[in-house]
């Protein structure tokens, strides 16, 4: 009896971190999407959608992991790191080189850089928060909501393509740029959502995924500020 009152307990604790995690995560970015559409629309543009991406995703990893103890959970954890970042850092690196070539032969082929985003980097220096936006990201998108669809008993593959699709959707409603740079910013994301998501689900650790992503975002200013140079 004791151990099946036990079982009981562990199963509804199991439900309630699933259901939080979902329910915050998914709230989250409905509030950020809904705050972009507002400011497509307004002299404020995306910023404030930016911003309550950032500081809320990073947030609400803190309060889950803070008050609801669920780090491990969530995959936010030191359980596998050297592993989990030698997987992130390679994959990581061959993306880096992937897309750097693949941007080489844009250019050459007379594509358009990408000249708002190296103003808001550069000229806003706005370069220096990467490392938060990365954390932010992957904490809310991998950590956050891959895991709850996982421990909902949704298939891996599905609840891979969702957050991805959510996740590059989500450049639409947060990036300060005109549409074709957030539908470039959009495409860079798929990889890295996909690479990220089956990181995160074979390590069980979200810096597989941080270690990707990072790799990746040093890609993109390689991409915006060295290639063009290049050709």
């Amino acid at each position: 009896m004791e151990r099946m009152l036990s079982s009981n307990a562990s199963l509804a604790a199991e439900q309630s971190s699933v259901r939080i995690r979902l329910m915050a995560g998914l709230a989250l970015a409905g509030s950020v999407w809904l705050v972009g559409l507002v400011g497509h629309f307004t002299p404020l543009a995306e910023w404030p959608a930016l911003f309550l991406y950032v500081i809320g995703s990073l947030s609400v990893a803190l309060a889950l992991g803070i008050r609801e103890r669920l780090w491990d959970t969530m995959w936010i954890t030191r359980r596998g790191l050297k592993r989990a970042l030698a997987w992130g850092g390679g994959i990581g690196l061959a993306l880096l080189v992937i897309d750097n070539i693949n941007t080489y032969m844009y250019y050459r082929s007379g594509g358009a850089p990408m000249a708002q985003m190296e103003e808001i980097l550069i000229g806003m220096r706005l370069v220096f928060f990467f490392p938060l936006l990365v954390l932010a990201e992957e904490f809310l998108w991998r950590g956050v909501l891959l895991s709850g669809l996982h421990d909902a008993g949704i298939n891996r593959h599905l609840a891979v393509l969702l957050t991805t699709a959510a996740y590059a959707l989500n450049h639409f409603a947060v990036a300060p740029v005109d549409m074709v740079e957030r539908a470039m910013m959009a495409a860079m994301g798929l990889p890295i959502g996909i690479a990220g998501g089956y990181l995160a689900l074979k390590t069980r650790n979200v810096w597989a995924a941080v270690a990707l992503h990072g790799l990746t975002m040093i890609s993109m200013i390689v991409d915006i500020f060295v290639i063009p140079r290049l050709v």
